[in-house]
């Protein structure tokens, strides 16, 4: 699957996040990207959602900081 580097980067961070070591999921960020595992789809829509979230109030964004 192809994402811009930006929404790749973030979907990343949570899967990282979430999946910390091969206990929680059997392949890396890499591959489940590769092969467009739930673990991967799992991140990405968490990723995207969050974007959608502070896209939303730009307030919430000076929060996080």
């Amino acid at each position: 699957m192809q994402h811009d580097p930006t929404m790749r980067a973030a979907a990343r961070a949570v899967f990282e996040t979430v999946y910390p070591s091969n206990e929680w999921t059997p392949v890396s960020f890499e591959e489940a990207e590769r092969f467009g595992t739930i673990h991967y789809r799992q991140a990405l829509e968490a990723a995207a959602q969050v974007g959608t979230n502070l896209a939303c109030d730009p307030r919430r964004q000076l929060a996080l900081l």
